[in-house]
């Protein structure tokens, strides 16, 4: 094959081994980019980290493989008239890995500890969707009772809304939502989700975790669902070099490959003519974050700037290759109910000189050294070096370079140790509101500084609205202000979905709009 000729010989000596005489291969052999940060339910926030912590964990709901939710731990559920409360039926006889009852509570009891500001869970806005929620996690309200989760039995859980909330039940499915076994957490405290130590109620078993090397999954006899899950064993393997992982894919060492940073730049064209690569179109968006409170980005002129001379049609033609559309605003295009992003700064460099100028710095001069953070994938080096050269020529600045491990980088972000970052988004669940919410001022998704008030009423407001069409309108107002107005983000474009994966082989894996391949569905034909 042409594509093996060209890496194998230089990776082949690269290659980790897959078995050994006394651990035999596993089932599914998986590569991600990176090693997870944590495969703890509430503190899980990248893609790497929730894809083993999903088969850990199983919440009310669960993904299918086309990414649609459906009965996970509980079998059924009510709705009120007005929209406003659910009632759900937990499966009788569900059990944790130690053989003790899931129980209602255990969701009451993880939800609560989702929500407390001490435990720093970056997703826990997702539950403001929930009565007194917010109010509970702001510390406004510290009496649990007065949030809307309560366990009516061991088997019943009923929840109550703000507001009539159309993607509660994928919500419901999000691994954050995902009940944890309480008395396990204070036991261990932190090292609770470590081999030995760890309990769970999902499709899988961590049997085994040696860092920067591999995580083993070992298939839960107690799985309320077992019958159904076909692979005993999964092993995952962080491999950031796309050369070496492509490799490895070849040589038989691993079966399954989804991470977008996976694709060589130099090898797309080729790639995208062999029946083993997959691609499809999902809710994921690629841009750059700035911290809008460490000049001189502190000035929306300065943003407007920078946002103003990114070319993203060359971007996606010289560098991504994979059909890529470029990105207006920070939410795909058809998003939830038929939603379209308003237009956003479009390359005009006469336009972002001017404002640069404005700002004090004309031509450039005067102009601080900045920094822009990366991650070790060589598309994201690639698209580094043109994102700089593109801001040195049109406005003759001086952007450094800087590459970190993805632990660092997720670091970097959250403590606002940062000028100008890449950054990707792939929705939760299919509405806008996935995208647009990170941006209020509380999100522990945020990571950009930005902070305002009018943004935070359109949201609000559009919580609000039950009409679809009005819904739509305000979301639009508020996205225009973010990467308009404000320039917090620069979007340049949303993702195309990749997996290689040998298709007369392998079943269970599909592209959908959320990106999530869950392992418990795939099995060999």
């Amino acid at each position: 094959m042409h594509v093996r000729l060209c890496v194998i010989a230089s990776c082949l000596a690269l290659l980790p081994c897959a078995c050994t005489p006394d651990r035999p291969r596993a089932d599914l052999v998986f590569l991600q980019s990176a090693e997870p940060e944590t495969i703890d339910p509430a503190l899980a926030s990248d893609q790497v980290s929730m894809r083993i912590s999903t088969s850990l964990f199983e919440g009310l709901c669960r993904v299918t493989q086309d990414g649609r939710p459906e009965p996970g731990m509980a079998e059924r559920w009510e709705v009120s008239e007005d929209g406003k409360t659910y009632t759900f039926h937990l499966r009788p006889g569900v059990t944790w890995t130690d053989g003790r009852p899931v129980r209602a509570a255990d969701f009451v009891e993880s939800w609560r500890r989702a929500l407390l500001p001490e435990t720093g869970s970056d997703y826990a806005n997702l539950m403001f969707v929930i009565k007194g929620a917010r109010a509970f996690a702001e510390e406004t309200d510290r009496d649990f009772p007065h949030v809307g989760v309560h366990a009516l039995d061991e088997q019943t859980l009923r929840v109550e809304l703000e507001n009539p909330t159309p993607y509660f039940i994928d919500l419901c499915a999000f691994v954050t939502l995902s009940p944890v076994p309480a008395e396990v957490v204070r036991r261990h405290g932190s090292a609770w989700i470590k081999p030995g130590n760890i309990v769970g109620n999902g499709a899988y078993i961590l049997d085994e975790w040696l860092l920067d090397d591999r995580i083993r999954l070992r298939k839960n006899p107690r799985y309320w669902d077992a019958a159904s899950v076909r692979l005993a064993t999964v092993e995952v393997r962080p491999v950031q070099d796309a050369n070496t992982a492509l490799s490895y894919f070849h040589t038989g060492g691993c079966d399954l490959m989804m991470d977008k940073g996976m694709v060589p730049p130099s090898l797309t064209q080729r790639l995208k003519a062999e029946p083993w690569f997959h691609t499809g179109p999902f809710l994921g968006s690629w841009f750059v974050r700035i911290n809008v409170t460490r000049p001189p980005f502190n000035d929306a002129r300065v943003r407007q700037a920078f946002a103003l001379t990114v070319d993203k049609k060359r971007l996606v033609e010289k560098i991504t290759q994979l059909g890529e559309p470029v990105a207006h605003g920070i939410t795909p295009p058809g998003a939830g109910r038929n939603y379209q992003p308003p237009p956003g700064l479009e390359l005009n460099v006469a336009r972002a000189r001017e404002l640069l100028a404005q700002a004090g710095y004309p031509g450039g001069r005067g102009f601080p050294r900045v920094e822009y953070l990366y991650i070790p994938l060589p598309i994201e080096r690639s698209i580094a070096i043109e994102l700089q050269s593109m801001w040195e020529q049109a406005l003759g600045v001086t952007v450094n370079l800087t590459k970190q491990e993805q632990k660092v980088w997720l670091k970097s972000m959250r403590e606002l140790d940062y000028h100008l970052c890449r950054s990707s988004w792939v929705g939760d669940y299919n509405d806008p509101s996935t995208f647009l919410e990170l941006f209020t001022s509380g999100n522990g998704q945020n990571r950009t500084g930005f902070k305002s008030p009018g943004y935070d009423a359109f949201i609000q407001a559009a919580a609000k609205e039950a009409d679809p069409v009005r819904r739509n309108g305000i979301f639009q107002q508020a996205e225009a202000l973010l990467v308009s107005r404000e320039a917090a983000v620069i979007p340049v474009y949303h993702y195309v979905g990749v997996q290689f994966y040998h298709a007369d082989r392998l079943e269970g894996v599909q592209a959908n709009l959320i990106d999530d391949h869950p392992f418990r569905c795939m099995r060999w034909r």
